[in-house]
């Protein structure tokens, strides 16, 4: 039997535990995450063709939500596992991934000894699976055609790729391979090592180490390369630090001791970069970034504005990584101050602008990937996230004999700030805020609790009610008013 009584309930009772000792979500952490769902929930629509495209956006959002999930609050297993499952379906969309339908073809900018088009071909791993991508256009191609794949079979394809490549990774583009890129496939493989015992992702490294050194695709005192071009042999040497902030920001899960070391190599290298450009560099800061910006300013017409990459949206992801705080802060407190943060349905983002810079030369540009996914990104991660995941990730059994919330998700009407099992106390603690202005109610369930009787105490702004239940799985149902946060604390 799940709940064996229930006491009387009690009004403007006291909480037992003092909260706050256990961190909860800030406003703009929950808009970040609400707005991963308003678009997850939104009307499909294209936003392809460079690196601030939608691929990009979800897949950082999943990320995001992961990192949040796993570091801040584990037990909102239904909550996460709704939100990525949306953000999955909208990668399978063919706006999304039709992209490299097209660009599987090739073309001179990527092969510029290409004599013709490449002809699409049948993946031989392709079979039914739980990841179909369906190309069908409605007035283009000779009807339906369908790509199944499942997690392993997508695994063997990337692993068949990257030996062909002689283990430098797996082209994103035909013929381009991107260090960045690959950080995600080597992520997924630890991972898939850790649910079915398996060790591939050793074996993976050790050659994908040797093929990046004998390649010269990344060094300790310098930027990464951008890409290494397969099959002419040559390597792009990089044009800004955004594909190296991108990769070392996942490349910190396996690498870390070389991300760390590089990361204040980076500044000196730029340091002396700007010893080339300004003679008698010093101390003055404000006369560097004067300098610069009157650089700048005296040829942005010269630049071309397309294709410029989201190095924001990547320098905030690597910042957060590395658990560079104060720089993080500062950065983010600029892009709040001067890059219009906007709300909508709860959910905060930063709107596009193409423009790089004001006529003072002060950074004005905001691209969808960054003002969407990555800035929410670096907002919700904590340091060495994805280091902490690679090193510690979960197992079946830690994910099945601890509490957890069932019945919730986002599209309740109410963010959760917080949620929190603390064995020292036994004590579930989570909180709730209401984001549209409407009274609301919550239903749902904690389940996998040790047995025996206990407390729920709810915190509204009125007082604390107190009722009583014995069980493993105890159902709670709260009343939030309007722009209000409750606080509940389950406890034994």
């Amino acid at each position: 039997m799940k709940y064996l009584y229930k006491a009387v309930v009690k009004e403007h009772v006291k909480l037992p535990l003092d909260l706050t000792k256990y961190p909860k979500l800030s406003k703009e952490q929950a808009g970040h995450l609400r707005h991963f769902y308003n678009l997850s929930a939104a009307n499909d629509e294209p936003a392809q063709e460079f690196l601030d495209a939608y691929r990009y956006q979800l897949a950082t959002m999943v990320y995001a939500a992961a990192l949040t999930h796993f570091h801040r609050m584990p037990a909102m297993r239904t909550l996460f596992q709704r939100l990525i499952r949306r953000l999955i379906y909208k990668m399978l969309r063919r706006e999304v991934w039709g992209y490299w339908y097209l660009t599987s073809q090739s073309g001179i900018r990527l092969d510029p000894d290409l004599k013709e088009l490449r002809k699409p071909w049948a993946n031989p791993f392709e079979r039914q699976g739980s990841l179909t991508f369906e190309w069908d256009p409605l007035f283009w191609g000779m009807g339906k055609e369908s790509f199944a794949y499942d997690n392993g079979s997508l695994q063997e394809a990337i692993l068949e790729e990257m030996e062909r490549n002689g283990w430098i990774g797996v082209c994103c583009e035909p013929s381009l391979v991107f260090v960045a890129c690959n950080q995600f496939p080597i992520i997924a493989m630890r991972l898939n090592d850790i649910r079915r015992g398996t060790n591939i992702v050793e074996t993976v490294l050790e050659k994908y180490r040797f093929a990046l050194k004998s390649n010269d695709m990344i060094s300790r005192n310098e930027l990464y390369r951008s890409w290494l071009s397969v099959k002419q042999g040559t390597v792009s040497p990089a044009r800004s630090i955004g594909f190296t902030a991108w990769a070392a920001a996942f490349m910190n899960s396996w690498n870390t001791e070389f991300v760390e070391i590089q990361h204040p190599a980076v500044a000196t290298f730029y340091r002396a970069a700007l010893n080339q450009q300004l003679k008698n560099v010093d101390d003055d800061h404000s006369h560097v970034l004067h300098e610069a910006r009157r650089h700048y300013i005296a040829a942005r017409h010269t630049n071309s504005p397309s294709y410029n990459e989201p190095t924001l949206g990547y320098f905030v992801q690597w910042l957060s990584e590395l658990g560079k705080t104060t720089e993080l802060e500062d950065l983010l407190a600029y892009v709040d101050a001067n890059l219009a943060p906007a709300w909508q349905d709860g959910g905060l983002y930063y709107p596009r602008c193409g423009q790089a810079t004001d006529d003072e030369g002060q950074w004005t540009r905001m691209d969808p990937f960054s003002g969407n996914a990555a800035i929410g990104y670096a907002r919700l991660n904590v340091e060495d996230g994805q280091k902490r995941i690679w090193d510690n990730p979960w197992t079946k059994e830690d994910v099945s004999s601890r509490p957890w919330v069932d019945g919730l998700d986002l599209s309740h009407g109410v963010d959760c700030l917080r949620d929190i099992f603390d064995e020292n106390v036994t004590a579930m603690t989570i909180t709730f805020q209401e984001w549209a202005g409407q009274d609301v109610k919550v239903s749902f369930e904690v389940k996998k609790l040790p047995g025996g009787r206990w407390g729920i105490y709810q915190r509204h702004k009125e007082g604390v009610v107190y009722e009583s239940l014995e069980g493993v799985n105890i159902p709670v149902d709260i009343n939030i008013k309007a722009g209000r946060e409750v606080d509940i604390v389950i406890i034994k």
